[in-house]
């Protein structure tokens, strides 16, 4: 008994020495409490650091670091001042806190004039005379802040952003946004929470009904998690929506709610949470936290929020600073007397020039105003399995994309998996059509079609599931003259559906509210039309391969001919000739080149035939070998297409391209009403397509139709002509043989998936189609829906024989030809006889006045020589008369 008791004061005197050895700091801490909370997260950090360090001797291992605690009302100033003197006379080295405005301001100002460190760990905003040189914050630099929030926001190539802040101090961390939008074409809108009231739903309906889908939160994290609870309940939680909420603390709020509503989610994170031993210190905190009081509401059971990180290591940094400072004494201080602390200033420098890596990083200070500069901040964004880093800003490098961003995950399925999408499509045939079935079809089972086995393939390959709708106003979607949509387009704006699989024409106005996909076809404008009747064949067919005005100028061209031919013969002397070749004295000439003869040698080479008149000069040979030439490609030319107009059936057309069309107004046309087809006529600037759509619009209630069925119906029933894509052209064509298409393609464009502006669907869906691409898929897609029953190619025709129909006007101008040469002889016989008559006339005539001269002679002359000389001389007289 006696030995144990020497061993047990053996024992008491060895820990007196060992404590007498020891040195021993406090630090003073005031915190602030709400109603709601019995301990401020802020004091169970500054305890919990203590305690560590405190374990853990190898920071400290000749001290023993204790605290004072003391709780304020918030916004009490007065108080504060009074247990931040209570603490100084105890001796501290350094003051922790409070963590609001009012009552840091009569903290630092005590602790400024006695020369006691003064540390925070919340934001605050510096003045611009600031003179605190005893003041240190390990919150984040604010301008650093602000220049992070812009980054984030350019680095997302916003344009459109609404902000809306909880206090006045939001809107000083938001300085670098506000000046943004003249340097980076950023259009900012701004709004106030109501102060005082977590209630937002009035403020959100309004951004919902703006349509205003990326929104910044400044707020606390509490506030943050109201927003979240709220933003819920309003059917904004979907992925049109991104927000970016400015606390640090979103890692720490119960986000599992919304990791599958495909929301965009994004903010900041201060703790290195890949950290080993930031990890196991958090992993320490939550032990002690699920043993402890209640967490504050919103956050994960026992998370370590950004504020009570930064308290950990503010107590650490108070013992990296203890641990180089020697021969440092604490003395009792009076805020009274004025008598600051000999050693502050050297334990503020130490402070300064401490640097510790802790949970929230690296930690240095500027030495010049005791702010935490130099830091690295984690882009976190939430993803269906968590809250994940997507990039690293630096307060000096700024972002910094992270390795498994940077390489984008080929695997397009992730966010489309297991998600319902609602589409909205309109019935048209091919695309969409009604099943029919005699049984009573539910859901998708009731359509059919090009645009359902287009979005079957897209389901197989990005793995989610839909659920088609008829659009409600049965309208593809244009705008009014008040800049109004309708149609599949409007219920894309309105975030009614998620996808529109339709033969919906991908269109400037239209991919300024909405995004595309590639497109899955390209088709063109086309003009729809009865097919024209054949011509029934005439019988001067014959005449049909050269043209009205040719057959003209050919008329001229023999008649000019012919006399060109007669004048230059008739010029030239070497066309001239003597008829008696046996009396070279002769003055008696020819020309074989009368103006009858000019033209039989010209009828004669046209046909081919020639004549007995042959050219003597080289002008009038000149003249013969050009006609020649001439008539050797007119005949030719005419012999060419001659069998073309006589065995296959021509096509009478009554227009034959848009150009037609619009210059005239017998044939009505038109097209869908407030489709793409209507509005790249009503948009066009194109003189010819401009007068289209002034005679369009000028007849709206006629010339512009409903849908593409009424359109055909008309074009069947009356005289119509109906503008519309050329893939539907061939559909309808193919199935109703009176029907074709007229002219060529007036544009080019294409059909795409269509998708809310911003929508993540839109990239997969494009990858997914361009695979079905290369696939042949597409093709053999609109093989199935396209192919009809055909109809009789009429290019391929085989040649008829030819008829009586074809070629019977060569008879009848071979009978007129006949019937004309013999009215032609007895017109010949009759001048003819008319003429001898006249001469027999004359002859008498002259006869009798030479009897009676004779038989005044008398016995003057001999009768008989006389006489036969007269009669010769009348004879001969006769002959030249004649």
């Amino acid at each position: 008994m006696e030995r144990r008791k020497r061993l047990f004061l053996y024992l008491l005197f060895a820990a007196q020495l060992c404590l007498s050895s020891a040195q021993v700091l406090r630090i003073g801490g005031i915190f602030e409490t709400r109603e709601s909370e019995l301990v401020s997260m802020d004091e169970l950090a500054f305890k919990f650091a203590v305690n560590n360090i405190n374990r853990n001797k190898t920071l400290m291992p000749n001290t023993t670091l204790t605290y004072d605690i003391q709780r304020i009302n918030l916004f009490d100033g007065f108080e504060a001042s009074r247990r931040v003197c209570d603490q100084l006379t105890l001796g501290v080295v350094a003051v922790f806190g409070p963590s609001h405005s009012s009552s840091v301001s009569a903290v630092q100002s005590i602790c400024n004039a006695l020369e006691v460190p003064h540390i925070q760990t919340r934001w605050k905003h510096p003045s611009v005379d600031n003179k605190d040189t005893f003041f240190i914050n390990l919150y984040p630099e604010y301008s650093a802040i602000a220049r992070a929030i812009l980054d984030v926001v350019t680095f997302f190539k916003w344009r459109k952003l609404t902000v809306v802040y909880e206090d006045s101090t939001g809107l000083m961390r938001m300085q670098e946004l506000i000046k943004a939008p003249a340097k980076f074409n950023l259009k900012i809108k701004i709004r106030q929470l109501t102060p005082g009231n977590q209630d937002a739903r009035p403020l959100l309906k309004e951004l919902k009904k703006d349509k205003e889908f990326f929104i910044l939160f400044d707020c606390s994290y509490r506030m943050a998690a109201e927003l979240l609870k709220q933003l819920s309940s309003m059917g904004m939680m979907t992925e049109y929506y991104h927000f970016f909420f400015t606390t640090l603390d979103l890692f720490a709020l119960d986000l599992e709610p919304y990791r599958y509503s495909g929301v965009n989610m994004t903010g900041f994170r201060l703790l290195n949470v890949d950290d080993p031993w930031v990890a196991s210190t958090m992993e320490r905190w939550a032990m002690e936290r699920l043993q402890g009081p209640k967490q504050e509401s919103g956050l994960m059971d026992g998370i370590m929020t950004t504020d009570a990180a930064l308290m950990y290591d503010a107590v650490f940094m108070v013992a990296v600073a203890s641990q180089r400072a020697t021969q440092m004494t604490v003395s009792s201080l009076q805020c009274h007397r004025h008598k600051p602390w000999r050693f502050g200033p050297r334990f503020m420098n130490l402070f300064k020039e401490a640097q510790w890596h802790g949970l929230t990083g690296h930690i240095v200070l500027n030495k010049t105003d005791g702010l935490r500069k130099d830091f690295d901040l984690d882009i976190i964004s939430l993803k269906e399995d968590g809250t994940t880093r997507i990039a690293v800003w630096n307060s000096y490098r700024g972002m910094n994309l992270t390795e498994s961003n940077r390489e984008k995950n080929n695997n397009v399925t992730d966010s489309l998996a297991n998600r319902t999408l609602i589409v909205t499509t309109i019935l048209e045939n091919p695309y969409v059509m009604q099943k029919k079935s005699d049984k009573e079809l539910v859901g998708n089972d009731r359509f059919e079609g090009y645009c359902l086995d287009l979005l079957k393939e897209l389901s197989n390959i990005l793995g989610f599931t839909y659920e088609v709708r008829l659009v409600a106003d049965g309208k593809y979607g244009a705008q009014n003259d008040k800049g109004e949509w309708n149609g599949m387009v409007r219920e894309l704006i309105d975030h009614v559906a998620d996808l529109a699989v339709a033969p919906l024409t991908i269109t400037y106005v239209r991919e300024k509210v909405i995004d595309f996909s590639k497109p899955f076809m390209t088709l063109g404008i086309s003009i729809l039309y009865r097919k024209p009747n054949g011509t029934n064949p005439g019988v001067f067919s014959f005449l049909n391969p050269l043209s009205p005005d040719i057959w003209m100028y050919v008329l001229l061209a023999c008649t000019g001919v012919s006399c060109v031919l007669f004048v230059i013969a008739r010029f030239t002397p070497y066309e001239w000739y003597n008829p008696h070749p046996c009396n070279p004295s002769s003055t008696l000439i020819q020309n074989n080149f009368t103006l009858l003869n000019s033209f039989w040698f010209g009828v004669g080479a046209l046909m081919r035939q020639g004549s007995e008149l042959m050219p003597k000069a080289l002008s009038t040979r000149i003249v013969g070998g050009i006609w020649w030439f001439f008539t050797l490609i007119i005949i030719s030319s005419y012999t060419a297409n001659l069998a073309a107009f006589l065995t296959v059936e021509r096509m009478d057309a009554p227009i034959d391209s848009a150009d037609d069309l619009a210059k005239q107004t017998r044939i009505e046309y038109g097209a869908v009403r407030d489709g793409s087809t209507m509005t790249f006529f009503k948009k066009s600037k194109i003189s010819t397509y401009e007068k289209m759509w002034a005679f369009m619009s000028s007849r709206k209630n006629t010339a512009l139709v409903k849908n593409n069925r009424e359109g055909i119906t008309r074009v069947l029933t009356t005289d119509y002509a109906m503008l519309m894509e050329s893939t539907s052209i061939e559909y309808i064509s193919q199935r109703n043989c009176n029907l074709t298409q007229i002219g060529g393609l007036i544009d080019s464009k294409g059909y795409g998936v269509g998708t809310p502006i911003g929508s993540p669907y839109r990239d997969k869906v494009t990858i997914a189609i361009l695979q079905l691409q290369e696939e042949g898929k597409l093709h053999m897609m609109k093989e199935k829906w396209w192919r009809g029953n055909g109809c009789p190619e009429e290019d391929n025709k085989e040649a008829n024989a030819l008829g009586v129909e074809n070629i019977g006007g060569i008879f009848i101008v071979l009978a007129a030809g006949l019937v004309l040469s013999v009215f032609v002889a007895i017109g010949e016989f009759i001048y003819k006889a008319r003429r001898n008559a006249d001469i027999e006339e004359a002859f008498c005539f002259f006869y009798g006045v030479q009897s009676r001269q004779i038989q005044r002679r008398g016995s003057t002359s001999s009768s008989g020589t006389s006489l036969s000389t007269d009669l010769e001389s009348g004879r001969l007289l006769g002959n030249d008369t004649e």
